[in-house]
């Protein structure tokens, strides 16, 4: 797979790294039993289909981009820089 950086072009899926999905967890409450906080802490979805995810240009200018993607076909429909995406 190949990522499409706004700053440096096209690069090879192995400069960056995969920091999971970019939309945002709900934090359990403080007193929520440990079972919450297991699946908080360690179990995330794992869709088939398009996903939003967050990539950290880790080999290149160290950018955080907002990747959105088909986990199937690997088809990217676009890459944001994660500073700009409103939420």
């Amino acid at each position: 797979m190949r990522l499409t950086c706004p700053h440096c072009g096209e690069r090879d899926r192995r400069e960056f790294y995969y920091a999971g999905s970019a939309e945002q967890l709900q934090r359990p409450a403080r007193d929520a039993g440990e079972g919450a906080w297991n699946d908080y802490l360690h179990n995330r979805d794992n869709p088939a289909g398009d996903t939003r995810d967050l990539w950290y240009h880790e080999s290149g200018c160290g950018a955080w981009l907002v990747v959105s993607r088909n986990t199937v076909t690997h088809a990217i429909a676009s890459i944001e820089l994660a500073a700009e995406v409103k939420r």
